[in-house]
């Protein structure tokens, strides 16, 4: 690894302020090859109400047409990272449900770019780091060569943005409390008993036991009951 990558890396990794942090992330981006990199942090969890975070360097146009068309609802990119974690390239292929948007990123120069998303365990908020510039195509190849960097780089900005609200973040969230019986229904689902299992140990019904999963989950605001149960862990329940 070359020498400025390690300082900048370094760097970035010891700052502990958003903007801090971000203004690294985008001068590294800029020695890669790339003018603009943005990061965002948004929340879908109906229990938590994080503040919404965007950070980018995009042209002041863009920003403003972006807003007032709502291309965040239509966004291809935008709905990949909130479903998935896996990077994904923009290009026409990409946006071929929404050609208008991919013309519209090519007047503003912003067509050769790529997306990480990053999703906290809990599964309350969504991170995404685009980096885009106006030339030179990337290539798939490029992406993953670089994919390390973005990745830890995407987790240190949520980190940090995660931070900012830090009583409403799912893990400081003292209104979260689970019952005895749905701790003990989540612990016996994280040794990888089924919701039948669990009910023979329980001698209760398989009906009882998926009261209780679904009961957590509505609770601590996650998708599935895996989502429940990691988030128990780590909120040391279980």
């Amino acid at each position: 690894m070359e020498i400025w990558k390690k300082v900048q890396l370094k760097q970035l990794a010891s700052a502990s302020k958003l903007e801090i942090a971000y203004s690294i992330a985008l001068q590294f981006f800029n020695n890669l090859g790339y003018e603009y990199c943005a990061f965002s942090m948004t929340s879908h969890a109906p229990a938590t109400h994080l503040n919404p975070v965007h950070l980018n360097n995009y042209p002041h146009d863009w920003n403003i047409q972006y807003e007032q068309n709502h291309y965040s609802s239509i966004d291809p990119i935008v709905a990949h990272c909130n479903r998935s974690t896996l990077p994904i390239l923009w290009d026409s292929h990409s946006f071929a449900t929404t050609p208008e948007l991919w013309h519209a990123l090519e007047d503003q120069g912003l067509q050769h770019g790529w997306s990480q998303p990053v999703h906290e365990p809990r599964g309350a908020a969504v991170g995404m780091l685009s980096v885009a510039r106006s030339h030179c195509r990337v290539t798939a190849f490029e992406l993953y060569e670089q994919l390390g960097y973005s990745v830890f780089i995407c987790q240190k900005l949520q980190t940090l943005a995660l931070q900012l609200t830090p009583g409403n973040h799912p893990e400081c969230n003292n209104q979260t409390h689970l019952s005895p019986r749905e701790i003990e229904v989540l612990k016996w689902s994280a040794y990888g008993k089924t919701a039948s299992d669990v009910a023979a140990i329980l001698s209760l019904s398989e009906r009882t036991v998926n009261f209780h999963v679904n009961s957590a989950i509505k609770k601590m605001g996650v998708a599935n009951k895996m989502s429940a149960v990691v988030a128990a862990v780590k909120s040391r329940m279980i």
